[in-house]
């Protein structure tokens, strides 16, 4: 696009003429910080139990508005299934760990398991009342 002199002198003139930007305001120090950045603790809770209780707190009659009760019921919903993976990671260790054979145990082993301390000391009655049917019973033989 071409200008003649005249336009293209007139473009300039109007490019020197044209409004600097405005300096941004100054905030005051007592300035109120935005609604997105205040926070109440019923939107910050991740405890569906403590949001439960924070709701209501708040409520002065019991009512929750709909949007926090979804909240609080996707809450529930994570913890439910958080709390069922542990388990079933918890089941499947247990597992994982009975169905491995024990070295002691087994046909050919030549050597007795042996009791394990702890539990003995905390049933040292029962162990005795045991040792003592095995005597028993080997004297009769």
């Amino acid at each position: 696009m071409s200008f003649d002199a005249h336009s293209l002198e007139r473009l300039r003139q109007l490019g020197r003429q044209l409004p600097q930007p405005l300096p941004a305001p100054a905030q005051p120090a007592s300035a109120q910080p935005r609604a997105s950045e205040q926070r109440h603790p019923v939107e910050l809770e991740r405890d569906p139990e403590q949001l439960f209780r924070e709701l209501m707190q708040v409520s002065p009659d019991g009512s929750v508005p709909p949007h926090l009760m979804d909240r609080l019921r996707g809450l529930e919903t994570s913890r439910i299934a958080q709390q069922a993976s542990e388990r079933r990671a918890a089941a499947g260790q247990s597992a994982g760990a009975a169905s491995q054979p024990s070295r002691r145990s087994g046909p050919g082993r030549s050597t007795t398991p042996r009791a394990d301390p702890n539990l003995a000391a905390e049933h040292a009655d029962l162990y005795t009342a045991f040792h003592s049917l095995l005597l028993e019973d080997e004297e009769e033989d």
